[in-house]
Formats: structure tokens, sequence, C-alpha cells
């Protein structure tokens, strides 16, 4: 009988989802969200080549348009954050997500795709903002780390989730599948909404300064916030350079690809909350992204060593720098939250991640174009150059907290209360 309690309390503190209360209910929401995220992720490109007709380079050309355009809502709604209720906003924006994914159903032509895509990329990062500054509220200042690795570890179970249910569409491979993908991602994002609205109001205490000019014109946080975005090129290198690496450089099985992002998916969920928990604040949150530059550093060493070798040797160096690297970006993605809420002004946390945001999204935009010359150009030497410049970054955030740390003023008793309990 203690065996079996014990093996059901192991698999219970594998489960991402929190305790009941107010983190639950949004990691419900977010569950929701991203189960929507990975049905149209997952088949979106079908479904606008397939089904709507588009070329995959008219796709391509217009989710980069889209994406650029996109970028620059992340610091007005951030800011508008500070000046209402992050909860209500959030609710508002998912059900003009919904109407947004609704209307990809009517994309017929290019210039119609381009406009749904670029009001959809508006929403998303904008969202990102918002969701930031809710989070804040939620988790408080001592729990929002917290709450941000936990929701981060129910996304990845949400995608996975809704990537399999869109592997049915793909089998079907018929308009009406696809069709049905995005009616179910429209659905999701409603389900969301009114998860969202089950939590209790966080109305700005004050009327505030105008954040975003405030956090564009922050010098130090901004070279905070940009050695975090350049290490943010990792999830380039992962997504887009490593299953172009694996199937034109190296002997290992195309296969493989899927099995490595699928490691990073599980280690993911398991591990998120664990690797957040010594990264509450800005001091240590910077040794943590030290050390998370070196690790991924470690793990680009890993993936230029197999160009180098064959047979099952390609394929443990494969997994076991996947592993590496898995560790190494969940110390980044804690590391920088907790900087970018830290290192804020109080009044104006929505502001702040909406710079974080805009910064992160410049880097990943310019990514796959500058790591595709440097590693399928340059080889294993572009894996090491990448390994220098993720190192360096890493390095460099401790020095520049500290710097970005020495004129702030101390918080002001109020402002160092938690908004609100996380349970």
């Amino acid at each position: 009988m203690g065996i079996r309690a014990g093996i059901r309390g192991r698999l219970r503190s594998l489960w991402p989802l929190p305790p009941p209360g107010r983190l639950r209910t949004l990691s419900l929401a977010t569950l929701a969200n991203t189960v929507g995220t990975g049905l149209w992720v997952t088949a979106s490109v079908l479904y606008l080549t397939r089904v709507v007709g588009l070329s995959p380079t008219n796709v391509g050309l217009g989710l980069t348009l889209a994406g650029l355009v996109g970028l620059t809502a992340s610091v007005p709604l951030g800011g508008l954050a500070d000046r209402r209720d992050p909860r209500n906003l959030r609710a508002l924006l998912q059900l003009a997500q919904a109407a947004v994914a609704v209307a990809y159903l009517f994309v017929g032509s290019f210039p119609v795709f381009l406009v749904v895509s670029t009001l959809d990329a508006l929403l998303v990062s904008g969202n990102l903002a918002i969701r930031a500054a809710l989070v804040a509220a939620v988790g408080g200042p001592e729990g929002r780390v917290h709450a941000f690795a936990t929701l981060r570890a129910v996304a990845n179970l949400g995608v996975a989730l809704g990537a399999g249910l869109a592997g049915f569409a793909l089998v079907a491979d018929t308009g009406w599948a696809y069709r049905l993908l995005v009616v179910g991602n429209a659905a999701t994002y409603l389900v969301s909404a009114a998860l969202i609205m089950r939590l209790p109001g966080y109305p700005p205490v004050r009327r505030l300064r105008p954040g975003p000019r405030r956090a564009l014109r922050d010098g130090r946080f901004l070279a905070v916030a940009g050695a975090s975005a350049v290490l943010s090129l990792h999830w380039v290198a992962l997504t887009v350079l490593l299953p172009l690496w694996v199937v034109t450089r190296t002997d290992a099985p195309p296969v493989l690809v899927s099995a490595m992002l699928l490691v990073n998916t599980l280690l993911t969920v398991v591990l998120a909350v664990r690797l957040s928990g010594g990264a509450r604040h800005a001091l240590p949150a910077a040794a943590t992204m030290r050390r998370a530059g070196l690790v991924l550093a470690a793990a680009m060493v890993l993936w230029a060593a197999t160009g180098f070798v064959s047979g099952a040797l390609t394929v443990g160096l494969l997994l076991c720098a996947t592993v590496i690297y898995t560790v190494g970006d969940l110390w980044h993605a804690g590391a920088g939250a907790a900087l970018a809420y830290d290192l804020a002004a109080p009044d104006a946390i929505g502001a702040y991640q909406g710079v974080d945001t805009l910064l992160a999204g410049l880097a990943r935009a310019a990514g796959p174009a500058l790591l595709t010359w440097l590693i399928l150009g340059g080889g294993p030497v572009g894996w090491l150059a990448l390994a220098g410049l993720l190192a360096g970054a890493g390095l460099a955030v401790p020095p520049l907290t500290r710097r970005a740390l020495s004129n702030r003023p101390e918080p002001s008793p109020a402002s160092d209360q938690p908004i609100s309990s996380s349970t």
C-alpha cells in the first residue's frame, strides 16, 4: 500500500498543474490556449497551402512580415496592462484572437492572408506582455517566477496534446479536417477567456506615469534584456537549424528530429518548475543566466561534434546534447523572467515585460537567416561561434545586472507586498 501511494505521489509531482487556487485557474486557461496552439502550429502550413491554395513562399513571406509587424504591439499593450486590469485585458484579447482564428476560414488570397496573419501576430505579441503582467499579479513578488515556470510546463503539455490531436487531421488530409482544426483553435481561445474571468480583478492601485516610454529609455534594463534576447537564439537553433543539420550534415535518421523535440518537451513539463526555484530575484537570477549561457554553449559544442562522427555515436551525442540544452533553456527562461520582473519599475511591470518581449522577438526574427548562414554555411565552426556568443551573453549578465541595480531606489513597503497569493 505504501509503495502504491509513493508511486502515486511521484506521478503527481510530475504533473505540472498546481493545487486548486488562482494559479490552477490560470494554468487551466493556459492549457486550453496552448492545446489550440498545438492544433494550429502543427497543421497551419498544410491548411494554407493545401486548402487555401497559397504557395509555400507566400506563406513564409506572409508569416515573416506579420511577425515583424506584430512585435510593435508588445510595448504599448504591456503599458496598457499597467493602467488597466490585466485579467480583463487578457480575456478581451483572447476573444479577439478567437475571431481572428475563425477569419482564417475566409482567407482566399495572399493579401487577405497577410491582413489576417498580421492581426494574429499583433494579438499574440500583445498578449504575451499582458500575460506577463497577469502572472505578476497572480503570483506576487515572491511567487511570480514559480508561476511563470508552472505555466511554461503547462504550455508545453498543451502544445504536445494539441499536436497529437492535429495528427488525426493530418491522417485524414482533407479540407474539412483542416477546417475543423481552425474551429478547434478558435474554441480554445473562448475556453481560455472564460477561465481567465474566473480570476479576481487586479485593477491598478494608482494612476501611473507613462510606462512604455520609461521602459524604452531605461538603458540598463535594455542591456540586461538584450543579453537575454541574444541567449534566446538557442530556441532558433533547436527548432530551425538542428532539424536541417541532422538531415543534411549527419547520418542520423530524420525521425530522430522528432525524438529530440519530444525529449525537450517532456523534460520541460517535468523540470520547468523544479529548475526555477533558485532565481526569484535579480542577483541569483543573473548567476543562473550565466550558468544557462555556459550550459547552452556546451550543447552547441556537442551538436558541432556530430559533424565528425557516425552511427550510434551520432545519435547518442544528439540526444545527450538535447538533454543538456533543455536544462540550459529552462535556466534561461526562469532567470529571464526573474530579471524582467525584478529590474522593472514596480509601477510599470507590463511595459517592461513588453520591452523584454520585443527584444526577444527581434532576436528570434533575425535568428533563422543569421544562424542558417552561420551554421549551414560554416559547419561545425558555425556551431562553435554560436557557442561562444551564448557563453559571452551569459557571462555578461551578472555585471550588467549589478549595474542596473546600482541606481534603483529601495522598494517602499507598499510596493514590496505581493499583489495576490498564488493560491
